[in-house]
């Protein structure tokens, strides 16, 4: 059976070449040089020059050189790694004797190099260098997208080779994915050219809407009050760096690979924000990410159960979500704080089934927007006060608690 992708333009790009839609783009261009000319213009009445200081862009993609190397063998790991033990094991499992024995040698060495270089190297590489923010989340978000990538071929191909038997050698099913005939490198670059400037996009809205915030609510005690506060300030800065996070990732990144690559099928997402449910926009904020989820988890639950408990895989699955999200912001940010989780596998699952596809007035997607501007500003409010509580109030131990309790609520910054 042959299994074929379908050619598919990226919705963005097919939205920018309505005139209204490319004006609203315009807007957000005109946001960020308004950012820069009042950055510039503070610069010059506070110091008498103009001046444009980059040293959080330095301090949070700190050593580089480490996060290259780290992300090299990781890679090549990758690419190599889970083949070469799968083509091994393949080509020793022809003798019945053996089959046995040679199976779980491969499961065995496929499970300890799995652990090793996309379980162990990478969390010893964030901890030991004991890298910046930005340059932690890339290591960890690659990390575990090789994770998804391995595990997707594994998965995919165990089945194949435990079948591979003299008399039945060739596999039942050809994935077939649909190619460009040639690479755009205008294009490349323009995408390129996109991430950079939301880097910058995301540096003035920290430096501008932000850290002067909540690094002034540092010097105050933690209270109902303060937290209201912080959270409705913060909630249009976090809607800002969402949308960011989307367009640079899920558009830009991703269509600059995929031309590199020719990969014709630019299906990375589907328009969310139109969405009436919260069911809805989990399946088309993320296209990758939900057809892994769909495919590896979730189908392959109600595999084992007998296609029963759809609602326990659907939770499964949201559990799964919600402590990788969670892993990523406690390794990022270097602190335990369960934000992450608890709207994931909180509020995420309760809105997933109260907010489904049997709304459909578009009075529900007025109540979604506004549930991910509240939300967003509670990821960043929480997160921007432990960062500063941590600063302030330093760990003085390492034993459990001390390591899991947040230090925002205990310190008093006095």
């Amino acid at each position: 059976m042959c299994l074929k992708s379908v050619v598919h333009v990226s919705l963005f790009s097919e939205l920018f070449e309505i005139s209204h839609i490319r004006t609203i783009y315009h807007m957000f261009i005109a946001a960020l040089l308004l950012f820069i000319i009042s950055t510039l213009a503070v610069d010059y009445i506070d110091q008498g020059r103009l001046v444009l200081d980059f040293d959080l862009f330095y301090y949070a993609f700190g050593q580089l050189g480490t996060v290259i190397w780290a992300w090299t063998l990781m890679f090549a790991y990758t690419l190599l790694g889970p083949y070469y033990i799968l083509s091994v094991w393949a080509s020793l499992n022809h003798s019945r004797g053996w089959r046995t024995c040679v199976s779980a040698l491969a499961a065995l060495t496929l499970c300890a190099a799995q652990t090793s270089m996309l379980g162990i190297f990478p969390v010893y590489i964030v901890l030991h260098y004991q890298l910046p923010p930005a340059s932690r989340f890339i290591i960890i978000l690659e990390q575990i997208r090789f994770v998804m990538k391995s595990y997707s071929f594994i998965r995919e191909t165990t089945p194949a080779v435990l079948k591979n038997t003299p008399q039945k050698a060739k596999l039942t099913e050809i994935h077939v994915y649909p190619r460009n005939p040639s690479i755009r490198w205008n294009y490349v670059g323009m995408n390129s050219l996109k991430i950079l400037a939301s880097l910058f996009y995301l540096y003035f809205i920290l430096v501008r809407l932000c850290i002067p915030v909540f690094r002034n609510k540092s010097n105050q005690p933690f209270s109902t009050r303060t937290f209201i506060l912080a959270l409705f300030h913060a909630s249009f800065p976090g809607m800002l760096m969402l949308m960011l996070g989307f367009y640079a990732f899920l558009h830009c990144w991703l269509n600059a690979f995929a031309e590199m690559l020719r990969f014709a099928d630019r299906m990375f997402y589907r328009d969310w924000w139109n969405s009436t449910s919260f069911a809805n926009y989990y399946r088309t904020w993320n296209i990758v990410v939900h057809d892994w989820l769909y495919y590896y988890g979730y189908r392959d639950f109600l595999w084992l159960t007998g296609h029963k408990l759809r609602s326990v895989a659907t939770m499964s699955v949201f559990a799964v979500s919600a402590l990788v999200h969670e892993y990523a912001f406690t390794l990022g940010f270097g602190f335990f704080y369960p934000v992450m989780f608890c709207t994931f596998a909180g509020i995420g699952v309760v809105f997933n089934f109260a907010m489904n596809d049997k709304r459909k007035s578009p009075v529900w997607n007025i109540i979604l927007w506004t549930c991910l501007f509240i939300g967003q500003g509670i990821h960043v409010c929480l997160y921007c006060v432990e960062w500063y509580a941590q600063i302030q109030c330093p760990r003085t131990g390492t034993s459990f608690w001390e390591l899991v309790t947040p230090r925002s609520w205990t310190c008093s910054y006095q």
